[in-house]
């Protein structure tokens, strides 16, 4: 890679020529991506140019149908990034590494090889009995409510959302589920997602890495009853390495994403009158609740990318060979096209929020997410039953990212629970 000040101008007609591209990076829309999307799709129609950090250009694709077929033809629209027609623009510090440097992952892999990876992933998440695993959050969550059930008072996002998944899919993978070790991993991980400003992501990618190539050693000496170690005996025979990239995928997939879904569906049932009726012990409504929240305000809001083989036609644009496709699942899930009177039904789950084809999130991935997200929404009203917001809910503030939708906290306050 070289520095951006070397680089070729971009060919006539990509994005970065649009004069009307708009970046994505520091907007004022962070807090309300929805009319972002909505000015976009009204200017630029169903694909839209938009800047990277650094200004790098990019294609989002705002619509439904459009995001359906991009992720349903991998023969147009492939996931290995070398073909990015941008490398010789991205310094090697670049904020989105993490997301686009190719890696020996199942996320970057095509065809046969990828359906290899994936299914490694597969057969080694069907290991897991739901059941058990519902039982598991329920422990991990009545132990992070008993911390905070006697004060009368929470911040659920540091106390109990993001440690509840987080607790949970480390357990999964056969790692302790507390301990300054684990909780590195994790912020690492949210790190190398969705840095912070001041934070490194690329460094913090390193980190994880790391962390989990020791894992992976452990359980080659001593395996246990979980998903390392039934990749390691899986008999497509991954190497060390496939199996550390992978299980970065899975980890990264359950964990942050899994909690921003707990998240935003208990702001929903705390703040939408639809819900305070019935939401005490309302089994039903917590489904629709989480069902809404993957339509409405969807955990990954923008998914980076794919990359044009060669040059096509999308949403009427001339698309180049290279050029890198940003998925606007959260654009797509409002489609005016599929929603004409704004109406989402709770009981269609037709939603993008779990991509759509070949790369889609790995059966049974969206089963598991969905008992560790109902589960911890579950508890947490059944054991505060009179559970309220603490602050107008209009003062609720979002992290300031364009691809993780989830709140920078979440204060309550309940009658105190003696344990």
């Amino acid at each position: 890679m070289t520095d951006s000040s070397s680089a070729q101008p971009a060919p006539p007609g990509c994005p970065a020529h649009h004069p009307d591209a708009v970046r994505l990076s520091g907007l004022e829309y962070q807090q309300t991506p929805s009319q972002l999307y909505r000015a976009l799709r009204w200017e630029h129609g169903a694909v839209a140019p938009v800047l990277l950090d650094g200004d790098i250009p990019a294609w989002l694709v705002l619509g439904y149908s459009e995001v359906t077929y991009v992720t349903s033809h991998d023969e147009l629209f492939a996931r290995d990034s070398r073909r990015w027609n941008q490398w010789d623009n991205i310094p090697a510090d670049w904020p989105l590494m993490p997301y686009v440097g190719h890696q020996p992952s199942v996320l970057f892999t095509e065809g046969d090889e990828h359906r290899r990876r994936a299914g490694v992933i597969t057969e080694a998440l069907e290991g897991i009995d739901q059941f058990e695993l519902a039982r598991n959050c329920q422990l991990i969550a009545d132990r992070l409510i008993a911390d905070f059930a006697g004060s009368g008072h929470a911040e659920l996002m540091s106390g109990y959302v993001h440690a509840l998944p987080m607790r949970a899919v480390v357990q999964m993978c056969g790692m302790p589920t507390s301990g300054e070790d684990t909780q590195q991993l994790v912020e690492d991980l949210r790190i190398s997602l969705d840095a912070a400003e001041g934070d490194d992501p690329v460094a913090a990618y390193g980190r994880v890495g790391e962390r989990l190539r020791q894992l992976v050693k452990d359980k080659r000496v001593s395996p246990g009853p979980d998903v390392t170690s039934r990749m390691l005996r899986h008999p497509a025979g991954l190497t060390d390495e496939e199996i550390v990239q992978d299980l970065i995928s899975v980890i990264a997939a359950a964990q942050q994403p899994t909690a921003n879904w707990i998240c935003n569906t208990l702001r929903l049932l705390l703040t939408d009158e639809r819900f305070a009726v019935n939401v005490s012990g309302g089994r039903l409504s917590v489904g629709e609740a989480l069902n809404e929240a993957l339509w409405l305000d969807t955990p990954t809001q923008n998914f980076i990318g794919r990359w044009a083989v060669r040059d096509t036609q999308l949403g009427g644009r001339h698309i180049r060979a290279g050029d890198c496709l940003v998925l606007g699942l959260a654009a797509a899930n409002t489609d005016p096209q599929i929603w004409p009177e704004s109406h989402v039904g709770a009981e269609n789950a037709a939603h993008l929020s779990f991509s759509n084809g070949e790369h889609r999130c790995p059966y049974p991935a969206p089963l598991l997410a969905d008992v560790m997200a109902r589960t911890a929404v579950e508890t947490l009203l059944e054991r505060l039953p009179d559970l309220v917001l603490s602050v107008e809910p209009e003062t609720l503030t979002w992290r300031p990212s364009i691809w993780m939708r989830g709140l920078t906290s979440l204060p309550v306050r309940f009658t105190p629970v003696v344990q």
